[in-house]
């Protein structure tokens, strides 16, 4: 019950829904559902204007949660991508870099209900890539990468049932599920577009740039 609060007062303190605790974000028992103000009010009250400052640290908050990335993860990617300002749009670049997270990718193809979720799965040794175990949740997968759930793991209860809910799951166009032998395939590189993030990504360069 303690994880489930911290998760859904990110969400509410944000004012966006994150998707991060999975299937119970599309349930009426959401949180931000039955109280979409901020944590510590017990009702809706006027907000003050953010400043400059303020909304570019929230549009930073957003984008780090809704990837369940940690500060100092979230700044290493950052700094990478404005290392090649001028050279490539590093909106696109950045985008590329989290959506190509092995943990991401779990999310994505439906092997898991939150990106929460497939961190723990992929930590725990459940996947292959290329038919190689990897368990880090930060590896960066390329185009033409086979993902697939380990032999072993595939006979555990968390999986059985994956067959049945993924029939009604469409992936993003970029990767490629196969439900009868649960793997995916990287078609090619994620787009911005197509990651749908609610979020004002300039704003998070302006706040890394001050």
């Amino acid at each position: 019950m303690i994880m489930i609060n911290s998760k859904c007062k990110i969400c509410r303190r944000l004012g966006l829904k994150l998707f991060l605790k999975g299937e119970r974000c599309l349930t009426p028992k959401c949180p931000i559902v039955k109280r979409p103000y901020p944590p510590g009010q017990k009702g809706k009250k006027r907000t003050r204007a953010l400043s400059e400052y303020g909304k570019e640290l929230r549009e930073k908050q957003k984008l780090k949660n809704w990837y369940n990335l940690k500060e100092k993860q979230f700044r290493k990617y950052i700094k990478e991508v404005l290392e090649k300002r001028g050279k490539i749009d590093v909106v696109t670049l950045l985008i590329r870099k989290l959506e190509a997270r092995l943990d991401n990718v779990i999310f994505r193809l439906g092997f898991a209900s939150s990106r929460t979720r497939a961190r723990k799965l992929v930590s725990h040794g459940h996947f292959l890539v290329n038919g190689k175990l990897v368990n880090i949740p930060s590896y960066q997968v390329k185009k033409g990468d086979e993902i697939s759930i380990r032999s072993v793991s595939r006979k555990k209860i968390l999986f059985q049932n994956l067959p049945i809910i993924l029939k009604k799951y469409r992936p993003p166009s970029w990767i490629l599920l196969d439900i009868e032998k649960l793997t995916g395939k990287v078609k090619e590189l994620p787009s911005l577009e197509e990651a749908g993030l609610p979020v004002e990504i300039s704003a998070i360069f302006e706040y890394y740039s001050r």
